[in-house]
């Protein structure tokens, strides 16, 4: 017959039927929190107050895991789940830390099934953390996915699943996803699937370890995918956070998402997802939201940033990401708060708690959805979701965002949320007690109002109260419930959801031993679980304990409709002596009892009753119905009810007639759109284990009841009005399905309605038809004008925002209207593809708001925003435009499919002059490399605080120079030349002193942190963008070599492994910096692969060979004029080694002539301030230093220089050699120009051995120092980069005992020594005419590797004398420089232990300070630089301020006045013992640089920098 389905292809479809009805039963919690909101409210729990409240909630159950693992019980981290199978009985599912996985019945607790899925990883690999403690296996809530009955989880391990019960080590941890049957709890196909080694997407330089990540968060299930959010084991290895999604049923990864995005290197760390267990949230159309952890990459410093323009490090922030159709995710929004450097070194993370997403209960005005989260400072955060704030776009820049609150302490949980009763919002302080808040909405503005608190405080631990959670009974008022576990007191509590008098009502509570911290209720039907963190779940409800045993259920299997099964009988036992009152059925009526004892009656402990049951069932399917008896007792605990199971399924012998949908309606048609009208489709069913003979088919347009009368018949079908019937059945064999199709004539406009019964011998039924035609919508579009005040109408043109300037966001919107009569159709959306997440300026708020299916009735209309978001720019840059289509069509034909285009032109300001089309006549060139070497821009026109781009522009203008920098926050420069090297802009982060949303200038980041750059402008009627600047090559060649490092060839790879076996990240890929970063570790060779990989090493790896130059033919990434290997291919370079392409050129070199050592006389006279006459003298200056160095060879070890001290006179003849070799390692250089080396000197005792000037420079060369001294009588250079000048050597600095101490290589010139930690390569000058005295404070003595004592008398064959003034240099002990002539001297790393810096030439140590509890002792911090900060960085930035500070190792703070009292009612700041400033600095490892909450603490010396002015200079 024509359209039945066949029997086993019904039984499939009614099998999937009633597995989908079974599947999310309304009691049931299948992801974390309830719903993707992630709010914990929940109303669909049977949850009532009144009982709650009373004796009879209490404890039903306490299920013992029995897993055991090296002698630990199970915990429970990943909290419950609870789902009802198609077998009507609801169950929960839960994961453990032993990677064991349960199947429990809800109502008893009783294992059904469990599973174990891998060895558990141990935290003893964990190196001190032990949060969780003593295992680690599945600790992340999963996730249900109800369409195919699947329990995804992740879970943690070890990659050797034979290697035994002990630790592995931290780098063979293994993380797993995992798809589990609920059935059985078996592996889904295609899983489980490994996540190790997954490369991120965002960022190709980040590998996923398994035993380094920690998976916590709540999974997330939207539609196709599933999402995981990762973090670290506290803040421990790299603890960078992961967003990695998969497709649900073939496991393939389709997002690989890191925090710490493109730019930031791989050891970078922070970012992490972990939201104290708390779950991803989404709006369920195409968002996602969640919070990050602190970080050390801090691309955001001191200039605002738009939340839509996110930077690629997404640290302390909270993050809108768009979920896009192919599963990746891409950032749409952010917010960070405006003290997020200060938040970083406090470790407070803003991502302890999930950002959720509040009921629409909370919208007003044009705020249609708000987020709130809550961090580790303690703050609430109420969000816009629309508009998240970005970073300090707030008035006086702080947080753009709806509202902040401050709690006394930190919260590790998420929002209880309660939308009932005007709305409340419940926030879990620690060691306080929980804030609620009451929402309002004032002149359409959302306001949160602190209105009670709990009358209990929570754990003082913040590892302990528990995510805010929420129920009502079916959202009814005054049924509103808070609930909230906690480590310490009563561990379950339970309030009035409102509250009372300024407090919430506790109603119920409940002792727990082994609450698990971050934990939330989870909820049944009437049920409520507890997760433990001692081998056990708890269940909470009511009754509390029964007091039948009865048995139950009692199955009584199959039985044919009307007909009664066998009788079953009851049996109950007492378990309590009580009195039975009553014995009654409850639910359908297919059960009955019979054969009851009399009533009443008692019962003694043990005593036995029976009754008797049958099943008689009235429909098909699985029924079931309870026998409850009433009882009572004299004993407490004790339910007063024993429901008592009764199950069966019914079955037709005979025909069983259904229809399905009861009711085909026919909605929003337009008038004689569609020719032939349009057509649905319904089911006839027999149900019966027989043929089904349908005789008739009536109808009536008056009611249900009647009268029916037959229809019309037509050739197509019976027809009753404008509905026709096709493919009537009159035969349904059994268990099989008879598609109907319904045709509804839309040519007449008009509400039509028809009530059809059908007749068969499988009994009656009855549907309804109706439908609805109409006049055709009219559909207007308008989208607001750039000012926001009128509205434009679509009539095929774009849509414009107008000029938007850079970093400012411009939002407005689109306004859809059904401009038809009261009569007509309603408007529909077939479709809407919104510009969402795509990238570009411009871009719609959400996927929500005028999504597709949305329906406007005559007479309304509908928004939606959009918004063209420009990012920061430079002034003087050249305006852009962007663009985005909205695709769209109605169900109004007459408007058609468009693909509506929103434009929007994006400008920078511009600084006068202008030239005659409005743009600035200087243009913003790009960020340039300063001091590369030496000053690039060399004409400083000004420092000022006030300074801005316009303010520089202008001085540059008039003084008419080509290229104009601003530098240093305050600094403007000009020249005729253009810089050599232009960098990433990123580099360029300091915000103008003037204007703080202008930049000048910065410090960089990544690899090229801690350097000098300059934001470049140039005049454009004397640049073309060529002529001023250095000449390139016209094509790319193999680079003969850099710093010391020369060209060896081209060399293949490894035949196994790498050539080289270091890999090093380079922000800019060219040859210099990959030569730089080698040699920083000493390696001997350096090489390129790719154009883009820098590798690193001191021997070559099995295999490699030399190859012809040719094969290595990729450009650098980033210097097209040089070469960069190419594939399996790596341009090579040697430290040391001989030129291979180039001979060697003549050069000059100094003869070196022993002579015997002589007595320097030094007279104690004081340094005249003018020139005197020099004393006529013929020797030489003795203790000129010769340095030798090994060669470096082919073996693996690091290069270590010796140096060869004698005793020799320079002699001013020289001799030239027409084949003098190069260099070929570093060696004390014995002259710079005019300076003479006196030697390795260490550090004064008192502050710095030379304090009257001073910069640093990490392109430091003995030669930049000279040039820099000028003027005074010695120079010195230290730590390889920090260049000091003074006319003094102050007391306690001394000639090195280990003269080898000075080894750090000069970073400008690797062939020169530039000091080492706390020792100077120190230099004197010897002037070229003219006599003068030179003072030294004290040059005491140094005890020599020799026991000969002798003097030392300084004269030189090449100029006049000078004598040097001195108290005392020599004396009877003064030491000997060198006990031989060629003795080899070893090259150690300094060891000493870290000081206390005494400070620089202008600032003086005061001491280690506190910080006040509450405020910060000084106001401002100026860097964060975890990579090199030194005390030496911080005091020169705060040069112009009274006082500074360095804390947390990295933070380095200014000020000119102390703010020792602290905010008000704050513990004062103190001074303490210099022990307790313990942090080394990064960038010197050295020194001291306070601590948590403590600054090494300095002054600003006037006395000491009028010292050191260099007033008391010399004349040569």
């Amino acid at each position: 017959m024509r359209g039945i389905i066949p029997n086993t292809l019904v039984l499939f479809l009614w099998s999937l039927l009633v597995s989908h009805v079974a599947s999310l039963a309304k009691t049931d919690t299948i992801t974390w929190g309830g719903d993707n909101s992630r709010t914990g409210y929940q109303d669909n729990h049977n949850m009532d107050p009144t009982i709650v409240a009373s004796a009879q909630f209490g404890q039903i159950f306490r299920a013992a895991l029995p897993g055991v693992y090296n002698g630990a019980k199970e915990q429970i981290f990943s909290m419950p789940l609870v789902y009802t199978l198609s077998d009507g009985v609801q169950y929960i599912f839960l994961a453990t830390t032993h990677n064991n996985v349960y199947k429990l019945d809800a109502k008893t607790g009783t294992i059904i099934a469990k599973r174990n899925l891998h060895i558990p990883f141990l935290v003893a690999d964990l190196d001190g953390c032990v949060d969780i403690n003593p295992l680690v296996g599945v600790t992340a809530t999963g996730v249900i996915d109800p369409d195919t009955e699947t329990y995804y989880i992740t879970s943690k391990t070890y990659a050797n699943q034979a290697g035994g019960n002990g630790a592995q080590g931290l780098l063979n941890g293994r993380y797993y996803i995992h798809a589990i049957s609920l059935n059985d709890l078996s592996e889904r196909p295609n899983f489980p699937v490994a996540l190790e080694g997954t490369v991120a997407r965002n960022n190709p330089v980040r590998t996923f370890g398994g035993g380094i990540h920690h998976q916590r968060p709540g999974l997330l299930h939207s539609g196709q995918y599933i999402y995981a959010g990762f973090a670290s084991h506290c803040v421990h290895d790299n603890f960078t956070g992961w967003i990695i999604g998969w497709d649900k049923d073939s496991g393939a990864i389709v997002e690989r998402f890191a925090t710490q995005g493109l730019g930031v290197d791989s050891q970078t760390k922070g970012a992490g997802v972990w939201m104290s267990g708390g779950g991803l949230a989404s709006d369920n159309a195409g968002s996602m939201f969640f919070s990050t952890g602190n970080g050390y990459a801090s691309q955001l410093s001191t200039i605002p940033v738009n939340g839509r323009n996110p930077p690629t490090s997404l640290e302390e922030a909270a993050v809108h990401m768009s979920i896009n159709t192919d599963g990746t995710l891409t950032v749409a929004d952010f917010f960070m708060p405006w003290e997020k450097t200060q938040l970083d070194g406090a470790d407070r993370d803003l991502g302890t708690t999930p950002l959720e997403i509040l009921p629409s209960e909370f919208a007003c005005g044009d705020y249609k959805r708000i987020g709130v989260l809550t961090g580790k400072s303690g703050k609430t955060y109420f969000l816009n979701l629309d508009d998240l704030g970005g970073y300090q776009n707030g008035p006086n820049k702080l947080d753009d965002v709806i509202y902040v609150y401050q709690h006394e302490n930190s919260v590790y949980a998420g929002a209880g949320v309660y939308p009932g009763e005007g709305g409340y919002i419940y926030i879990n302080v620690i060691n306080y007690p929980s804030r609620i808040f009451k929402f309002s909405c004032v002149n359409n503005f959302p306001t949160f109002t602190v209105v009670a608190r709990t009358p209990e405080s929570n754990a003082f631990s913040g590892l302990g109260v528990s995510h805010g959670t929420t129920t009502s009974l079916d959202g009814a008022a005054g049924t509103g419930l808070f609930w909230l576990t906690d480590v310490n007191g009563y561990n379950l509590r339970i309030y009035n959801a409102v509250p009372s008098n300024g407090y919430l009502t506790l109603i119920n509570k409940f002792n727990i031993p082994g609450v698990t911290k971050f934990s939330r209720p989870v909820f049944g039907n009437g049920r409520a679980y507890i997760a433990t963190n001692q081998g056990y779940l708890y269940g909470f409800g009511a009754p509390v304990n029964q007091p039948l045993n009865c048995s139950a259920p009692y199955e009584f299997g199959t039985a044919n409709l009307t007909q009664t099964s066998a009788p079953k009988t009851i049996t109950c036992k007492s378990l309590i002596a009580q009195s039975v009152s009553s014995i009654a059925m409850t639910g359908n009526p297919d059960f009955a009892i019979s054969n009851l004892p009399t009533l009443p009656f008692t019962l003694a402990n043990g005593g036995i009753f029976s009754l008797s049951s049958v099943f008689n069932p009235t429909a098909i399917g699985v029924l079931s119905s309870d026998v409850v008896v009433t009882t009572s007792n004299n004993l407490g605990g004790y339910s007063l009810t024993t429901p008592i199971s009764l199950r069966g399924t019914g079955q037709s012998v005979a025909p069983l007639l259904a229809v399905s949908p009861v009711t085909v309606a026919f909605q929003g048609l337009i008038t004689g759109q569609q020719p032939g009208g349009v057509n649905q489709t319904m089911l006839f069913l027999n149900n019966g284990n027989t043929d089904l003979t349908i005789s008739t088919l009536l109808y009536s347009q008056t009611s249900e009841t009647g009268p029916y009368i037959s229809p019309n018949d037509t050739s197509a079908g019976p027809s009753v009005g404008p509905f026709t019937f096709y493919d009537l059945p009159t035969t349904i064999p059994p268990n099989s399905v008879a598609p109907v199709t319904i045709n509804f004539d839309t040519s007449h406009s008009g509400n039509f309605a028809t009530y059809v019964t059908v007749k068969s011998d499988g009994g009656n039924k009855i549907f309804d038809v109706v439908g609805t035609a109409g006049d055709a919508p009219k559909a207007v579009v308008e989208f607001q004008t750039p000012d926001g005040l009128g509205w434009v109408t679509y009539s095929g043109q774009n849509f414009t925002f107008g000029n938007v300037t850079e970093n400012q966001t411009r939002t407005l919107k689109m306004r859809i209207t059904n401009n038809a009569t009261t009569d007509s159709a309603a408007l529909s959306l077939t479709i809407s593809k919104a510009p969402f997440g795509s990238g570009g300026l411009i871009s719609a708020n959400n996927q929500i708001d005028l999504a597709e299916g949305t329906t406007i009735a005559p007479g309304q209309n509908a928004t939606a925003s959009i918004y063209c978001s420009v990012p920061k720019t430079q002034w003087n840059t050249d305006s852009y435009s962007g663009s985005a289509t909205w695709e769209i069509n109605f169900n109004d034909l007459s408007f058609g499919h468009q693909k509506l285009q929103f434009v929007c032109n994006a400008v920078a300001e511009q600084s006068p002059p202008l030239l005659p089309n409005g743009n600035g006549q200087y243009r913003y060139v790009g960020c340039f490399l300063e001091n590369n070497p030496g000053r690039q821009l060399k004409q400083q026109l000004y420092g000022n605080d006030n300074s801005t781009t316009n303010m520089c522009i202008a001085a540059c203008a008039a003084g008419n120079y080509v290229f104009c920098g601003t530098q240093y926050n305050r600094e403007c420069w000009g020249g005729p030349t253009i810089p050599n090297l232009k960098v990433d802009e990123r580099n360029c982060d300091y915000p103008c002193k003037g204007d703080v949303n202008q930049i000048c200038g910065g410090n960089g980041f990544g690899d090229g942190q801690g350097k000098s750059y300059i934001s470049l402008f140039a005049d454009s009627k004397q640049f073309n963008g060529n002529t001023t600047s250095p000449t390139t090559p016209s094509g790319p060649v193999a680079n003969p070599g850099v710093n010391g490092y020369t060209s060896i060839g081209c060399y293949t790879e490894a035949t196994t492994g790498r050539a080289l076996s270091s890999g090093k990240t380079m922000t800019l890929k060219t040859v210099a910096n990959c030569v730089t970063a080698c040699a920083a570790s000493s390696f001997k060779y350096a090489g390129l692969e790719y154009g883009q990989e820098c590798w690193c090493g001191n021997a070559f790896g099995a295999g490699s060979v030399p190859t012809t130059i040719t094969d290595c033919k990729t450009p650098c990434a980033d210097n097209s004029t040089e070469y960069c290997g190419a594939g399996s291919r790596l341009n090579v370079y040697q430290f040391g080694a001989s030129s291979s392409s180039s001979s060697v050129s003549s050069q000059s070199s100094a003869s070196l002539t022993s002579v015997t050592s002589q007595s320097l006389s030094l007279s104690s006279s004081s340094l005249p301030t003018s020139s005197t006459s020099l004393s006529s003298s013929s020797s030489a200056v003795q203790s000129s230093v010769s340095s030798t160095t090994t060669s470096p060879s082919s073996s693996s070890s690091d290069v270590q220089p010796t140096i060869s001290v004698t005793s020799t006179s320079l002699t001013s003849t020289s001799s030239t050699s027409s084949a003098a070799p190069t260099q070929s390692g570093p060696a004390v250089s014995p002259q710079i120009d005019y300076w003479t080396f006196l030697g390795c000197y260490t550090e004064s005792d008192t502050g710095r051995a030379l304090s009257s000037k001073t910069y640093a420079n990490d392109n430091m060369t003995l030669d930049s120092c000279g040039v820099f001294c000028k003027g005074y009588a010695m120079f010195g250079v230290e730590y390889g980069r920090e260049c000091y000048c003074g006319n003094t050597l102050n007391k306690g600095s001394v000639l090195a005992a280990n003269q080898a101490d000075c080894k750090f290589l000069c970073p400008g010139n690797k062939l020169q020594y530039c000091g080492a930690g706390v020792r100077l390569q120190l230099y004197a000058a010897t002037p070229p005419t003219s006599s003068s005295t030179l003072t030294s404070g004290s040059l005491p003595s140094s005890t020599s590797p020799s026991s000969t004592s002798e003097t030392l008398t300084s004269t030189s064959s090449v100029f006049s004398s000078t004598t040097l003034s001195s108290a005392s240099i020599s004396s009877s002990s003064s030491s000997t420089v060198v006990s031989s002539s060629s003795t080899s001297v070893a090259n150690p790393a300094y060891t000493g232990p870290p000081v206390v810096s005494n400070g620089n030439v202008n600032f003086t140590y005061y001491s280690c300070a506190t910080e006040p509890s509450s405020g910060r002792l000084l106001p401002s911090q100026i860097l964060n630089d975890g990579a090199a900060m030194t005390i030496e960085k911080c005091l020169e930035t705060c040069w112009k301020y009274a006082y500074a500070g360095v804390e947390y190792g990295r933070e380095c703070w200014c000020g000119n006045t102390l703010n020792v009292a602290g905010n008000t009612g704050a513990t004062p700041s103190t001074n303490v013992s210099d022990s307790l400033c313990s942090f080394t600095c990064p960038g010197n490892s050295s020194e001291f640089c306070g601590s948590g909450g403590r600054l090494n603490l300095y002054w600003f010396d006037q006395a000491k920098a009028d010292r050191n002015s260099g007033k008391a200079t010399l004349e040569f």
